[in-house]
């Protein structure tokens, strides 16, 4: 029985260019760190820093263990830094400039599931805090406080797309991941959730995916970190909502499976 909705954030909530987004996110946080680090050194530690997440094995939680790698061989004082990190979401994230559009059907659908007894959770790859994730999810028209759960950073201790991610995030909501969707536009990091068990959507409004953030390298990208399987239904944001009835209703018969969903 399905029971959590489980909803990927960039390019599946909001499409925009993350890329251009990254350019201009860096020459904002450049304000915030300009006397201890240089632009470039700026930009790699972040990168080194966000990363090597990939290798959390979970004895610390995210924002700790980019931390230690973002401070590294430097002599400042950890906690002042993360106070950086925070004024800069609050003070200059509004700032950053983005053009943003959202997937057709996305408020019905976000309303049909809001109105369910389902568990909503935005399950976005944990590498920015919650007020920035909240932020974000602001640009598409959406509420913080219409879903249970948001994952990031500092409640998190692994990243997409390692399967105690996922495990974790159900965790927290006191789920089975057998009882969970994940909805993603991501054929790698969203549809690796299904080796944890759980149903997957594989959403196609974006136009391009791009792997932005924890980037794997062309070598991983063609063997493949791991089989990942296809996803179990596929198509625009707006059949989220014919997939999510069928699974509550158990009228899997209707759907083809792995299913193409028409608007």
């Amino acid at each position: 029985m399905l029971k959590a909705v489980l909803l990927d954030l960039d390019n599946t909530l909001i499409l925009y260019d993350e890329l251009k987004y990254y350019t201009a996110y860096f020459k904002k946080l450049n304000q915030y760190f300009d006397d201890e680090f240089d632009p470039a050194d700026l930009r790699e530690r972040v990168i080194n820093g966000t990363m090597v997440l990939r290798h959390n094995r979970g004895l610390k939680n995210n924002l700790q263990h980019f931390l230690e790698v973002f401070a590294h061989e430097r002599e400042v004082e950890i906690p002042k830094l993360w106070k950086r990190f925070m004024a800069f979401y609050q003070e200059a994230y509004d700032d950053i400039t983005v053009t943003v559009s959202v997937p057709e059907g996305l408020h019905p659908v976000i309303d049909q599931l809001r109105h369910s007894d389902l568990k909503l959770v935005i399950a976005s790859n944990p590498i920015f805090p919650v007020i920035a994730q909240e932020k974000r999810l602001r640009w598409g028209g959406l509420e913080p406080a219409w879903f249970d759960l948001f994952t990031h950073i500092e409640n998190m201790r692994f990243v997409k797309l390692a399967i105690d991610y996922f495990q974790q995030t159900c965790e927290l909501i006191g789920e089975a991941p057998t009882d969970c969707l994940m909805v993603g536009n991501d054929p790698v990091n969203d549809m690796a959730a299904a080796q944890a068990g759980l149903r997957t959507y594989r959403t196609t409004d974006a136009e391009v995916v791009d792997y932005a953030s924890l980037t794997l390298t062309d070598e991983q990208r063609q063997k493949g970190p791991r089989e990942i399987p296809s996803p179990d239904f596929e198509g625009p944001f707006s059949g989220v909502a014919k997939v999510v009835q069928s699974l509550v209703e158990g009228n899997l018969s209707e759907l083809r499976v792995p299913a193409s969903i028409e608007k």
